[in-house]
């Protein structure tokens, strides 16, 4: 019988819901991998490092609010997390940055995306700015076609922001230049950002689909995703400000609107059971201006549904 009157001191998450760490790429195994990748392509040298770098780590440290306890019954997707089955969630930490050399991160996380896909894994990819899923999207060059869904309140179809082309600003314009990425919807557009008429003009031209935040809110995230095809392979790439700032504060470029907590899961649900959904990132986080920690809650309530309703649809059952 313990004598014991006092308990260890309690231990902060380092990974994402204390599922395994491997950062060794030779390594690399699993079903499902989650990656921070906290850097992008700064358009000044004070945005080299900012506090979007830190939103992997503040992610990760709240997701013990976004799920308790494996074991626990999730109401949002109908069940534990992982469902009884032997999936491997493997956290595979952040990507490795050099200030000497301001494209390795970029490489590196390509790489490391093209080693997740060889052997079968869903990466899961925390940012960062937005200009992280550019290297990501490089990685599915012989993953196509692939169709990319895009949560934000900017269009981000600049060609280049003071002569830098892999910004935040320019990640679907990029993705549009990918042979194997395919149709593009973009959803939750509102205010203004950095788009001019002439990137309003190269999206539509492109034939992308855009779905202004007023016009989701009237017709409503389930008539939007019977407009997305079935039996695609999905991209969902999602900037924290493309959500309800009231869910997800913590972002640089707040603007009232925006898609709601149903929406986002109504979404994710619905795109995993139409096709296949091939990866994920949510970017733009910025830590300092989080409230209560409601913006890492939020982000890791809707990486829990991407990983929940993928088990449950049998993403994994054969490997």
């Amino acid at each position: 019988m313990s004598t014991s009157l006092t308990n260890p001191p309690r231990r902060e998450l380092q990974s994402f819901l204390d599922f395994p760490i491997c950062t060794d790429i030779d390594q690399l195994d699993g079903h499902i991998g989650i990656l921070g990748i906290p850097y992008g392509d700064p358009y000044s040298i004070d945005e080299v490092t900012n506090d979007q770098t830190n939103a992997p780590t503040w992610v990760r440290r709240y997701t013990e609010r976004a799920l308790r306890k494996l074991e626990r019954w999730d109401f949002d997707i109908g069940g534990p997390l992982l469902g009884g089955k032997d999936i491997k969630v493997v956290d595979c930490g952040d990507v490795k940055a050099d200030a000497r050399d301001l494209d390795l991160h970029y490489r590196n996380a390509e790489a490391v995306v093209r080693r997740m896909l060889a052997k079968g894994m869903l990466p899961i990819v925390i940012g960062g700015d937005h200009g992280i899923p550019i290297p990501v999207l490089r990685a599915y060059d012989d993953q196509g076609p692939i169709t990319l869904v895009h949560i934000d309140a900017h269009l981000d179809w600049r060609d280049d922001v003071n002569g830098a082309r892999n910004g935040y600003s320019s990640p679907i314009r990029r993705a549009a230049e990918m042979d194997h990425i395919g149709q593009i919807f973009q959803i939750g557009l509102r205010s203004a950002g950095s788009a001019r008429p002439e990137e309003v003009e190269a999206a539509i031209s492109y034939g992308a689909v855009l779905v202004p935040d007023v016009e989701l809110q009237e017709i409503g995230m389930k008539a939007v995703l019977d407009r997305i095809p079935d039996g695609g392979r999905y991209y969902l790439t999602i900037d924290a400000d493309g959500m309800d700032p009231t869910i997800m504060p913590a972002v640089n470029g707040p603007a009232p609107g925006g898609v709601t907590y149903p929406q986002i899961r109504t979404l994710i649900h619905g795109l995993v059971a139409k096709g296949r959904v091939v990866g994920m990132d949510i970017v733009e986080i910025t830590p300092k201006k989080d409230l209560n920690g409601i913006t890492a809650i939020t982000a890791g309530r809707i990486i829990c549904n991407l990983i929940g309703k993928t088990i449950q649809a049998g993403y994994f059952d054969a490997k």
